[in-house]
Formats: C-alpha cells, sequence, structure tokens
C-alpha cells in the first residue's frame, strides 16, 4: 500500500533539506507562501525559525491548519456579527 506522505526536498537558507507531507498540505504551503509573496523556501523558513520543537514536517502541518483554522475564524466572526442597517442592527429585531 503506497504512503500518502511524500518526501519533498527544499532548501532553506541555502541548506538542502527535506520534508514529509502529504499532497494536501505541500498544494496548501504553496497556496499560501504564494498569497504572502514568497517563495516557498521563504516560507518554509519563516516556518522553521519560528517552530518551538518538533521537526519541520510537523511544524508545517500546524502552520497550514492554523492558517485555515484563522481563516475559518475570520469568516465566522463576519457571519456572526450584527447587520447594520441605517444605524440600527438586525440581530434580534423581528422582520
Amino acid at each position: 500500500m503506497k504512503s500518502p506522505v511524500v518526501k519533498r526536498s527544499i532548501v532553506i537558507a541555502g541548506h538542502k533539506t527535506s520534508v514529509s507531507l502529504e499532497d494536501a498540505f505541500w498544494k496548501a504551503l504553496k497556496e499560501i507562501a504564494f498569497g504572502r509573496d514568497l517563495t516557498l523556501s521563504e516560507m518554509v523558513a519563516a516556518i522553521d525559525s519560528a517552530r518551538a520543537h518538533g521537526n519541520l514536517s510537523s511544524a508545517i502541518r500546524l502552520f497550514v491548519l492554523d492558517h485555515f483554522r484563522t481563516l475559518i475564524g475570520v469568516a465566522a466572526s463576519r457571519r456572526a456579527a450584527p447587520l447594520e442597517v441605517a444605524g440600527q442592527s438586525t440581530v434580534g429585531s423581528a422582520q
């Protein structure tokens, strides 16, 4: 049975290293880096320098998870925010 985890090589601060990630995490990491106008190496270097412990692959997974949890939280708070119509809140008002 083939493992969904793929070992990938990346250069961080001039040093070649490898990370083992599932395709979904790798693709998401590339999307996040693109959205922040960073190279993949720059994104991984930032994650590497910010991690307190654990291995780099785990740190990347947690970073991607946190990124999307934050997006969901922002979207949820926007949906939960009361709507303002002509200076009056529509929350709890009869429609």
